[in-house]
């Protein structure tokens, strides 16, 4: 009966929580400490420890990721707001050649997607995806759909991306070894981004009606910076925690003096981060001077609601770790779907609430209590179910989310092209990855 009655307001509890989010438009914030609160009270936890452990929880994953979050935002607004955006796409075309748009297009979203959220990122690359489509003679669908897939690849699975971070953070994951692992899986959800903008995509036809071509759009944004400056914001705090997760190894191969604490120290996400946002920084024009404040205040504002959420989402998985969720499923975690659970949790609350970063968010914090039981203790066993999440809320992207109105109108798409586009595409993208990583949990778990 115990059990009847825990299931019964778990699932009560994402009901109450989809719908004032999704039908009463209430912000999640608010939504997700409530139920909280609601759920400690009803299954009688005593309302003083309620509420203590609703502001520990709220606190706890803050503590960890806060500073993180608001210097990965930080990053990519200045990014986005200089052109260095447009530069990294520039470069990438260069390599790839302006004759394979569509694979250019699939990297550009890739490279793009981890600094900048995805919204963003289409709508400054989307004049780009304009030109390449007019320049190689395609439907606009195409660059479009591969633009859109590759930025959703990186925005649900790479930190400093919000969601990630967050997940990291509650299911206490590794980040450096997150970002490693989350680069290679994206791989392919980006190969099949770029395969499906080829076979499916294609048979939707959409003139370009590109207004400038890929020079005058270079010329529009006036001098942008290099390459290498450009790309080093998010190549540096990267390779930083990249190296602290390597010198922490079992066999120390930095060694445990001097070198391996100046490594780790570096190395941490928040220090790493924050040289990022310095270099970032670095790449504010003269003339753009007397914007930095309120460029960085900008990247300050827009990470307030992530915070939100994310401080939100630790108070409702505290309350969870006070029932007894792993005793109650231990027939579930013991059928052998392993990170199918998380996948297909993340994935109904995608669906239901269109918000990527929210089920992310809502999701590990169901899991958290649940990952000893699940066998799931170890580095890559954390960070395996981080990326089970990330592509849960893949699945997929339709009229209920911002992304889907974003691409849709940025390209030219009718809500049945979009459909077809970017629902079917974000689809296959978690689908894939997933099983990818069911793969993977079969060696290394």
């Amino acid at each position: 009966m115990q059990t009847f009655f825990l299931f019964a307001l778990i699932i009560l509890s994402v009901v109450a929580m989809v719908i004032a989010i999704s039908k009463f438009q209430m912000h999640p914030f608010i939504v997700m400490t409530v139920i909280a609160v609601l759920v400690g009270l009803i299954w009688g936890i005593d309302p003083e420890q309620v509420v203590t452990t609703v502001k520990e929880g709220f606190g706890s994953i803050l503590t960890s990721i806060g500073i993180v979050i608001l210097c990965g935002t930080i990053i990519g607004t200045i990014l986005e707001k200089t052109g260095a955006a447009i530069t990294m796409a520039n470069f990438i075309l260069k390599i790839v050649g302006k004759n394979n748009s569509v694979v250019a297009m699939g990297i550009m979203g890739y490279v793009t997607g981890i600094p900048v959220f995805c919204d963003s990122g289409f709508v400054v690359l989307s004049p780009i995806s304009r030109a390449l489509a007019a320049q190689s003679n395609v439907s606009l669908a195409v660059t479009a759909t591969a633009l859109s897939g590759g930025l959703y690849a990186t925005h649900c699975l790479v930190p400093p991306t919000p969601g990630p971070i967050a997940m990291a953070g509650t299911l206490e994951a590794d980040l450096g070894l997150t970002i490693l692992v989350g680069l290679v899986v994206s791989i392919p959800a980006v190969l099949v981004t770029i395969l499906y903008a080829l076979k499916v995509s294609s048979k939707v036809q959409i003139p370009a009606n590109s207004k400038y071509t890929l020079e005058e759009l270079e010329a529009k944004y006036g001098k942008l910076p290099n390459p290498l400056h450009s790309f080093s914001p998010l190549l540096l705090p990267i390779i930083l925690i990249a190296l602290a997760s390597v010198a922490a190894f079992p066999n120390y191969p930095f060694g445990e003096g001097i070198v391996y604490k100046f490594i780790v120290f570096i190395g941490n996400p928040v220090i790493a981060l924050l040289l990022g946002v310095f270099l970032a920084m670095t790449l504010i024009p003269e003339s753009e001077k007397k914007n930095t404040l309120s460029w960085v205040t900008e990247g300050v504002t827009s990470s307030a609601a992530i915070m939100a959420i994310t401080g939100a989402g630790g108070s409702f998985g505290a309350i969870l770790k006070l029932l007894p969720i792993a005793d109650a499923t231990t027939g579930l975690l013991a059928s052998g779907l392993g990170v199918f659970i998380p996948f297909i949790i993340a994935m109904i609350l995608k669906l239901a609430m269109g918000a990527s970063t929210v089920a992310m968010i809502t999701t590990a914090s169901m899991m958290a209590p649940l990952m000893a039981n699940m066998g799931f203790t170890s580095p890559i066993a954390r960070v395996l179910i981080v990326l089970a999440i990330g592509a849960g809320s893949m699945v997929a992207s339709h009229a209920n989310d911002s992304y889907f109105w974003v691409v849709s109108q940025f390209s030219d798409m009718d809500t049945k092209q979009a459909y077809r586009c970017q629902t079917g595409m974000t689809a296959v993208m978690g689908f894939t990855v997933v099983i990818i990583l069911f793969i993977i949990s079969l060696f290394v778990v």
